[in-house]
């Protein structure tokens, strides 16, 4: 496959809803990044599995996945608690994983060309999908912080899920995550830690941007 050369890349794991998706926008507007945020094309294709049971197939996957317009991954439904759920199963299947894989690849190696490189995050973008990153930072929070977070974003969509089922979930999530057999999440050596418990969303950025400042002006 052939890269851009010269490119920002900046790979991001964490475990859901700990503010990866938020820092890798932030991340993205500010060094005009093209941003890939794979945990939805997963939930995409858990979602295809729920509406489409019987006909289900890594054919029909293929074909999604080839001909889907990124504009799919900012339909709302995809945050349901459900389609979440479905997304875990369909992440350990290694065929659904290649499948994913390719495609994000495709992204964060040949962004479009009026971006100055690519963010991606999710749960292997680190250890499997950019493994030569320029930055690699690990993303995390208490579960019951996280599962704050989610609750009131479901909140603001008129989702009828109370915090305590917010909370099974994402524990059942975390375990899914870190135990599947294809591309667990994990803490590498060479990723910086980054603990949102107390942080804002702006200091957070902060200490971000300060690191990726400190690199690319030296």
């Amino acid at each position: 496959m052939k890269k851009r050369k010269n490119i920002i890349t900046v790979a991001i794991d964490s475990p859901a809803a700990a503010g990866a998706g938020t820092q890798a926008k932030l991340i993205s507007k500010n060094y005009n990044l093209f941003y890939l945020d794979t945990g939805k094309i997963y939930r995409y294709i858990g979602m295809l599995k729920l509406k489409n049971q019987k006909k289900f197939s890594y054919n029909l996957v293929k074909y999604k996945i080839d001909n889907m317009k990124l504009s799919y991954l900012k339909n709302k439904s995809l945050l349901s608690n459900d389609v979440s759920l479905s997304a875990a199963k369909i992440a350990r299947d290694k065929k659904i994983r290649d499948i994913v894989h390719k495609f994000q690849q495709k992204y964060a190696y040949n962004p479009p060309k009026k971006y100055n490189g690519s963010v991606l995050d999710g749960r292997d973008i680190i250890t499997v999908q950019l493994k030569n990153a320029m930055f690699k930072f690990f993303i995390t929070a208490s579960v019951k912080v996280r599962a704050e977070r989610r609750y009131m974003e479901y909140k603001s969509l008129n989702k009828k899920i109370t915090y305590k089922e917010v909370l099974k979930s994402l524990r059942i999530r975390d375990k899914s995550d870190k135990e599947r057999k294809y591309g667990p999440l994990k803490k590498t050596k060479d990723s910086i830690l980054i603990n949102t418990t107390k942080l804002s969303k702006k200091a957070c950025f902060k200490k971000i941007k300060a690191i990726m400042d400190k690199k690319l002006i030296n």
